[in-house]
């Protein structure tokens, strides 16, 4: 699935089964809590911390997929077109980065 497809078929679910979109406000706090729900994951996959009982059948890729569905979603209700903002944001790195992270020590 491209991201246009995922920008098309999310906008399609929400008119048909979600009925509307929430306001823009209200998926911005949804994506907060989104990322948080992935943070907590990763922090107990990866970091230092240990998981609670309610934490352990939780799925990495799910939330990521949580996460990327609001993105979305605020996506088409602004009227991004992901595919082109990507493209664009490749570019901007390309010209801002070329050297940047070759040349730093940390990461040598």
């Amino acid at each position: 699935m491209t991201i246009e497809n995922a920008q098309l078929s999310v906008d399609e679910w929400i008119k048909t089964v979600g009925v509307r979109y929430f306001n823009e406000l209200t998926n911005l706090g949804i994506l907060m809590e989104e990322v948080g729900e992935l943070s907590r994951l990763m922090v107990r996959t990866y970091g230092e911390q240990s998981f609670k009982a309610s934490d352990k059948d939780r799925d990495l890729g799910d939330e990521m997929a949580d996460v990327l569905w609001v993105l979305l979603c605020l996506a088409n209700q602004t009227g991004v077109n992901l595919t082109e903002a990507l493209q664009k944001n490749f570019e901007k790195k390309n010209i801002r980065d070329i050297d940047r992270h070759k040349n730093n020590e940390k990461l040598l």
